[in-house]
């Protein structure tokens, strides 16, 4: 008889993928995903009733709300991949996965997420709490249906999540303003670029830039931040001019410092006069921010290990399923400083199936 196993084997893909398939959980890339559908299909393929029933026997059903992630912010596809890897390692405990993502920039789109979500009779919820207003009308929601809940990413205070994963961002931020200082130790001015609607909903960001400035209070530096808001930060002609015309006004400014995950699109709009004598420093180690960090145009990346944010909220959350208790209510990840030399040791492959 063809076993999960054959079936992955001969697709060339892991057990968990073809289970993916088979019970339609998502995270599979089209292409794979139809080609272990013509192995079920041409080997017909059933699901043993029995086995099913007696695996469901003590099964748990966690749901993931996760922003989407495409080519121009591929923050998100790490937390996803990490998410799906854990998967592989807690089903055997009977806790099965299923992500729902929502477009972060519309409250709407996360709220009929949510909506989509509940309806598979969640266990437990991992959730990435993009909007303030919405977050509070879904955790009511969720206590009044005693589903337990963590946040991913984003910590938010007033709620009754059972924990959180993901980076202490004051201290990262607070991180990101001694090595700015360190770079540039006499009396100096640094910017800080902020893209409009993280100043309005993201507490991540808002961290980061306290951590900064209060670093240079504390220490008593003789130093000068300017803050650039910028309305759309992917309009490049827009960003363009908007950096360019702030830095030719203001001369002094030796370091930029941008607090969220798209330092890249900074970076690629600033003139050669001004890369070559600026500091930059931003987050995270995606593709197009390691390329800036690696071609000189950056001189630090922090990185959140978004990864292993995913994997380790589903180890939390299973732990909490199976045991009924939850190991800390913070799970603050690693705070690594990424240069030129070291980046490539923390490259991390995704786990999605492509």
């Amino acid at each position: 008889m063809i076993t999960i196993k054959d079936i992955a084997k001969e697709a060339n893909v892991s057990e968990g993928t073809v289970d993916r398939v088979i019970h339609n959980r998502g995270g599979v890339a089209k292409k794979t995903a139809a080609k272990v559908q013509q192995i079920l299909k041409h080997y017909n393929f059933k699901v043993n009733p029995v086995a099913s029933a007696l695996a469901t026997k003590n099964k748990y059903f966690i749901v993931a709300l996760m922003p989407e992630h495409n080519e121009q912010d591929l923050f998100w596809k790490s937390p996803f991949s990490g998410i799906l890897k854990a998967e592989e390692d807690v089903k055997n405990l009977g806790i099965h996965i299923k992500i729902f993502t929502f477009n972060q920039h519309e409250s709407n789109s996360y709220l009929n997420a949510y909506k989509k979500a509940l309806e598979s009779q969640p266990s437990a919820v991992i959730m990435v709490p993009n909007f303030f207003k919405e977050t509070t009308e879904i955790t009511n929601d969720l206590e009044k249906l005693k589903i337990p809940y963590l946040f991913l990413n984003i910590d938010i205070s007033g709620f009754k999540n059972i924990s959180f994963v993901g980076q202490d961002s004051y201290t990262a931020g607070y991180i990101a303003g001694k090595l700015m200082h360190f770079n540039s130790p006499k009396s100096s001015e640094f910017l800080i670029i902020q893209f409009k609607e993280n100043i309005i909903r993201n507490n991540a960001v808002s961290n980061r830039v306290k951590g900064f400035n209060d670093y240079l209070i504390k220490n008593k530096l003789d130093s000068k931040t300017h803050i650039l808001e910028i309305e759309n930060i992917n309009n490049d002609s827009a960003r363009k001019e908007i950096i360019n015309s702030y830095l030719k006004n203001n001369p002094k400014i030796t370091g930029i410092f941008v607090p969220f995950s798209k330092i890249y699109l900074i970076a690629d709009c600033l003139e050669n006069q001004y890369l070559d004598k600026l500091e930059l420093i931003g987050f995270d180690n995606t593709q197009q921010n390691i390329d800036c960090l690696l071609n000189d145009s950056v001189s630090f990346l922090i990185s959140q290990k978004p990864f292993e944010q995913g994997y380790e909220a589903v180890r939390l959350l299973s732990d909490y399923l199976i045991k009924n208790k939850i190991s800390t209510d913070k799970f603050y990840l690693p705070i690594d400083i990424l240069i030129k030399e070291n980046v490539k040791y923390n490259i991390r492959k995704d786990f999605i199936t492509s």
